[in-house]
């Protein structure tokens, strides 16, 4: 899968200088609901989705 959003961390597009704690407060991964129960560490974005579909 290649994603292009830039707050996806699979995304190659993902800023090398974006880890924890700034990472949590800007990537895809650790912003959904509930962030604060169960954060999506390893869940691919809407984009990787999509492009997953397409192949």
């Amino acid at each position: 899968i290649v994603c292009e959003n830039r707050n996806c961390k699979f995304s190659p597009s993902h800023p090398r200088d974006c880890v924890p704690p700034k990472c949590k407060q800007t990537c895809w991964q650790y912003r959904q609901y509930p962030q604060q129960y169960s954060p999506n560490i390893n869940s691919v974005c809407p984009t990787c989705q999509q492009a997953a579909m397409r192949h």
